[in-house]
């Protein structure tokens, strides 16, 4: 997994060009209360090597199984894209501590994702016991297979076992400069790990470890207490009117990088 060097202008700006919508209706938010929201689905044409999926990435497209999409709400702007700046990353005492308890008792597998009962049933338990489900149904097979394993780009999966048992699964995506974080699920149970700190950490380091600039961490909403949660990876930018901004009174080391215009 190693960085590579942008591709061609030309084939970065075709990025976008290359998408199908099969799906475009209104639905309601999933991160916020008695919202509408669009969220067209998108299918790559062909798979998408580093240099493309940099290029969604930095339009604010998350992926999704074998689909990329962005939020495209009329009247709300409160879905931010978020990604982290590798190079300073500030590793506070906290985040330190988190990642220094976690690397003494766990133990790290890099691999390709993967399905099997274990992993389904932590799914859903963690979606369960944390609130996420919904009204949805628990997943099967198939389900999980769709969302997690499928992919259009090269997605890779971080297996977190303590004592040889499984505790934690985060899948990321790689492009040529950047990893992004697509989901994390974990064992409720071993909370005193802060299982999804953790893994960010890890795809932090990792990325740093392969010369890459961005983790891109999918939608910051300060009102949703699942993904407000990710303010306290800084310096980072959220996309904003077609505009990478910092917080400049939160990260004034921002300095002349204020503002990156995708123009």
């Amino acid at each position: 997994m190693q960085s590579t060097e942008h591709g061609d202008p030309a084939d970065r700006a075709n990025a976008e060009s290359r998408l199908i919508v099969v799906h475009d209706q209104p639905q309601s938010c999933p991160y916020l209360d008695a919202i509408t929201a669009r969220m067209p689905l998108r299918l790559p044409i062909g798979r998408l090597d580093g240099a493309a999926l940099d290029s969604l990435l930095e339009r604010g497209y998350r992926r999704t199984g074998d689909f990329v999409y962005r939020t495209e709400c009329s009247g709300c702007q409160a879905c931010e894209p978020t990604r982290v700046l590798v190079d300073r990353f500030d590793w506070t005492r906290s985040l330190r501590r988190v990642l220094r308890r976690g690397d003494a008792d766990l133990t790290l597998r890099i691999g390709p994702p993967d399905c099997d009962a274990e992993r389904i049933a932590m799914f859903n338990r963690h979606r369960g016991e944390r609130s996420l489900a919904g009204d949805d149904e628990p997943v099967d097979e198939r389900g999980y297979r769709a969302f997690l394993v499928s992919s259009c780009c090269e997605s890779i999966e971080l297996a977190i076992h303590r004592d040889g048992r499984l505790i934690a699964v985060s899948i990321a995506d790689v492009g040529s400069q950047s990893l992004s974080a697509v989901y994390t699920h974990f064992d409720p149970d071993e909370a005193r790990y802060s299982l999804g700190t953790y893994c960010v950490l890890k795809q932090i380091e990792l990325a740093a470890a392969s010369g890459r600039r961005f983790v891109y961490l999918g939608m910051y909403v300060a009102q949703n207490r699942h993904l407000n949660y990710k303010s306290r990876f800084a310096p980072q930018q959220r996309l904003v009117d077609g505009q990478w901004r910092f917080d400049a009174g939160r990260w004034p080391c921002a300095g002349e990088d204020f503002l990156y215009n995708l123009q």
